[in-house]
Order: C-alpha cells, then structure tokens, then sequence
C-alpha cells in the first residue's frame, strides 16, 4: 500500500512539473496560433541560467531561479517581438523559426558548457516520511513551487485584465483588434509568460534529474503529447492531461519499469486521436 501512494504523490509531483510546461506549449498556441518547438530549449536554458547563477555567481538557489525565470521570459519576449510577430500568421515560417531557435540554443550551450552533465544539486535533502512512506523532500518541495506558480497563472488568465484580454485574442483575435486590443503589445507578453514557465521548470528539476545538452528534447515531446491529450489550446485539458500522466508515468515505472511509461502515453494519445480528435478539453474550432 505504501508504494501505491509513494507512487500517487510522484505522479502528482510530476503531473505538476508536465503541467507547467503543457500550459506554456498551450498558451503560445491558443493565444499566437504558434507550435513552440522551442519549448525545451527554454527549459533547458532555465536550468543552465540557474546552474551559472549559483555555480558560477554564488547566488542562492531560490534567486537564481528567479533569475532564470526572468531571464527565458525576457528572451522568449524578444523572440516574439522581433522573429514571430512579423511573421505572426505564417505557421510553417513561426514552427521553423522555433524549431531554429531551439538548435541555437543547444549549439549555445554545447559550445560554452560542453556534452558532459553539470553537477548541479538541489539545495534540498533528505526524505519525509510519514508511516512507512518515504518521500524525498526536494520532490515535494518542486511540488509546492509548481502548484503556486499554476495557481498564479490562473489569477492571471482568469482574474486580471491582462488574462481577458489574452482570452479574448484566444478566443477571436478580428473581434479582439476591433475592441481596441493590440497584438503586437499582448503576443509578446504572452510568449514572455510562457518561457518564464518553461525556465522555472526547468531550474527546479534539472537539479533532481541531470542537466546537460539535450535534456530539452524529452520535455518538448513530452508536452507536445500532454497537449495533444488535453486539447490544443485548452489550458484545462492541458492540466489536466499533464496530471494524467505524471500517474500514468509514475505507476507504470513503479510497477513495469520506466520504458513501459513512453509506451503507455502513445497508445493513450494513438486511441485518443482515433476516438476523441480534439483531446479531451479541445474544441472543434479554434478561434485564434
């Protein structure tokens, strides 16, 4: 029994971490109407920014993940303000434009920090048990961030003016303009948010797992996955399909090993398309 709720608590954990990053990949979309495939490169700079404050700057870890949140939300801004927005409404010139920016970046960091792993180690030690469940401590504290960053985001979708105003570009960007919003302001400050979350994302787990070149290419697929499951361009099905299958990856690697995870998530997203097209919180239409 307590490896069942070990693995329940490792699932939510990771449903948490996919989440973020799902709804950044399902912002850029529903928002811009833009498949980032550089969505794991902004990850993975996360981690690096954070590893180079610490290491090589002697921050605390707390502000160097700040600091790498602030740093991928202001390049992810400049990235839209000067590449996508003039070609906002070309979708293969914006994938490819991402997808350029992500080999850039992992040129970037190969060439400054080399192929091996960092060693870069989460502050945190040590397990929490309660009963015979053992839990370690920085998993469950990279819960508590990611829960308050998500919990965040929604006020700001749904409680400030800014979030309505990015819905309502979602939701018809003509009717949108007409009312007096501004694109060229909005879709910057959309992307900004979105790689933010990507690099905060990425300077919590790196720690725990590994960082190194490369470390981007698993997250981008495995969002693109949870997105597709939950729906392109809905933030519901995204968090929701992030949950999903952070169980999924945690009992299957629990009880069969962790290639069998991988495995699982195609054939859900495989019988998901056949039966459910639009994912399970997708609409038909998507209005942006």
């Amino acid at each position: 029994m307590h490896q069942f709720l070990e693995a329940a608590i490792i699932g939510v954990g990771l449903g948490a971490q996919y989440a973020l990053l799902a709804l950044g990949f399902t912002l850029i979309f529903g928002i811009l109407g833009v498949v980032n495939f550089a969505h794991g490169g902004f990850y993975m700079l996360g981690g690096y920014v954070a590893y180079t404050c610490v290491a090589g700057l002697g921050l605390a870890y707390p502000l160097a993940v700040v600091v790498a949140m602030l740093a991928t939300a202001a390049l992810g801004w400049l990235f839209e303000l000067l590449l996508i927005e003039p070609l906002i409404d070309d979708h293969l010139a914006t994938l490819m434009l991402s997808l350029g920016l992500y080999l850039i970046i992992s040129t970037v960091v190969l060439a400054i920090f080399g192929p091996i792993s960092m060693e870069f180690a989460f502050p945190v030690t040590g397990s929490f048990h309660a009963g015979s469940v053992y839990l370690p401590r920085e998993n469950l504290i990279v819960l508590a961030v990611c829960l308050v960053a998500i919990a965040c985001l929604w006020l700001v979708l749904f409680r400030t003016d800014l979030g309505r105003a990015l819905r309502a570009l979602a939701d018809d960007r003509a009717v949108g303009m007409a009312q007096g919003l501004r694109p060229r302001l909005l879709f910057p400050l959309a992307f900004a948010l979105a790689t933010g979350l990507a690099g905060l994302t990425g300077a919590l787990v790196t720690p725990i797992l590994s960082l190194a070149p490369g470390v981007g290419e698993p997250v981008l697929a495995t969002s693109f996955l949870t997105v597709i499951l939950g729906g392109l361009g809905s933030l519901g099905g995204a968090a929701l399909a992030a949950f999903i299958v952070g169980l999924v990856e945690a009992y299957t690697s629990v009880y069969f090993g962790g290639s069998i995870g991988a495995l699982v998530l195609f054939v859900m997203v495989l019988l998901l398309l056949v039966f459910r097209p639009t994912g399970l919180l997708g609409r038909d239409v998507r209005g942006a």
